[in-house]
């Protein structure tokens, strides 16, 4: 009889360490399509674009011009935790802004993809 309290006890007390887990993370700022919109291909400068959207996140040479991004991460994730056995997935998605500058420092184009809004939490670690 003691014995079978004890194994209670501990089956018991292990389904109590069982559990479930959602978090959710950012990284960066939200952009403003208003301001983006400020930007204009072919008259805005490197200090119009960051006086519009602050300092970039990244700098980056190629072939002598310049590129300023921008962007943000958000991620959601999901666990399900057993005592042998832990099943976890991760979703992350991006919003990307990538503003090319010519030689002189003058905007030459503008590229931006926003794809954090279509973001879910998705529970099971397999398939969509």
């Amino acid at each position: 009889m003691r014995r079978r309290l004890v194994h209670g006890a501990v089956a018991g007390a292990l389904l109590c360490v069982m559990g479930c887990s959602f978090s959710r993370g950012t990284l960066g700022d939200e952009f403003n399509a208003a301001q983006i919109a400020t930007i204009k291909k072919g008259e805005s400068s490197k200090a119009e674009v960051v006086t519009a959207l602050g300092a970039p996140d990244r700098v980056l040479q190629m072939n002598g011009q310049e590129l300023f991004q921008y962007y943000r991460y958000d991620a959601k994730a999901a666990s399900l935790l057993l005592i042998l056995v832990n099943i976890a997935r991760l979703n992350i998605k991006s919003d990307d802004l990538f503003i090319w500058f010519n030689r002189d420092g003058v905007v030459h184009d503008v590229i931006f993809g926003k794809r954090t809004d279509t973001l879910t939490f998705k529970v099971w670690p397999g398939g969509d």
